[in-house]
């Protein structure tokens, strides 16, 4: 229908978005409006907006550049309606409307992000998404492996962090002994220091056993969400940093407030994400309740 936009709910291990399809790329989607869809009051609600575009009507030319690998283009904005690189669960419930749609109908493709072109794969009911390379960032001077990064959260001491970058930043605190994690408050955003020029993501985690953390986390241009996919990989690299083994081939659960999801450090510094991913309803909206 010409006067209305058709929108799907979905959702990665409770970390919940509104994906909206643009399948010719003629829609676009402006940060007032991906706001306003993500709104839990005044819109749909979500921890981001997701539109499904051809990769080659992106508005981006590096996202334009992957068109010879990828058909489809994840344009995922944050609920305040600001662009970003990717999401890791994201990419698995966009994966999975892709499938559910018929835009593609293998078991494995690619799709393009700010990030770069990301491999998906289905398997055992749930999809696993190739991230690339990690690396290890030094948050002052931004071109050595270090852990200079201090986190405050309220009004306590700060807690030493690393910064870990998926793609999109990532500043992962391993919490001392006693501090106690869902004792902490996210309501409003820690501060970190240095602060980096793009914000950063925030992990908090808990070591359970060999292999098995437990983690919140505070989103950049969100707040705290029920699960962070990209986070979890974060965690899962920092935690083995600072174990002094980054063995390839580690398998980490990592469990969040709305589920598992599992992390696979591959050679090369390489990571993949597995985890659900939902779609929990479709509708449309009124053209005319969306902002300008």
């Amino acid at each position: 229908m010409a006067d209305r936009l058709a929108v799907t709910k979905g959702h990665g291990t409770e970390n919940d978005f509104v994906l909206v399809p643009d399948l010719d790329g003629a829609l676009g989607l402006s940060p007032a409006r991906a706001a306003w869809l993500a709104d839990r009051r005044a819109g749909l609600g979500g921890d981001g907006v997701i539109r499904v575009v051809p990769t080659e009507r992106a508005e981006e030319s590096a996202v334009r550049d992957q068109a010879g690998v990828a058909r489809w283009f994840m344009d995922y904005r944050n609920a305040d309606g600001s662009a970003a690189e990717m999401c890791g669960n994201g990419t698995r419930v966009f994966a999975e409307y892709l499938r559910r749609e018929g835009l593609e109908s293998a078991d494995e493709f690619v799709i393009a992000t700010r990030a770069g072109a990301k491999q998906v794969r289905r398997e055992g009911g749930q999809w696993t998404v190739a991230l690339g390379p990690w690396r290890l960032v030094d948050p002052v001077t931004a071109d050595r492996d270090g852990s200079d990064a201090r986190v405050h959260i309220g009004d306590g001491e700060p807690f030493s962090a690393l910064s870990v970058d998926l793609g999109n930043p990532h500043t992962v605190v391993a919490l001392p002994e006693g501090v106690d994690l869902a004792g902490l408050d996210l309501g409003r955003a820690p501060l970190v220091r240095p602060a980096p020029a793009e914000g950063t993501n925030v992990e908090l985690v808990r070591p359970i056993g060999p292999g098995h953390v437990a983690m919140r986390v505070h989103e950049r241009g969100v707040g705290e969400t029920r699960s962070c996919g990209t986070g979890a990989c974060a965690a899962a690299v920092a935690t083995s940093f600072w174990a002094g083994s980054l063995d390839t081939g580690a398998t980490w659960r990592v469990d969040v407030a709305g589920g598992r999801l599992t992390v696979h450090l591959l050679p090369g510094h390489g990571v993949e994400l597995a985890g659900p991913a939902v779609l929990v309803a479709d509708g449309s909206v009124p053209l005319a309740l969306l902002p300008d």
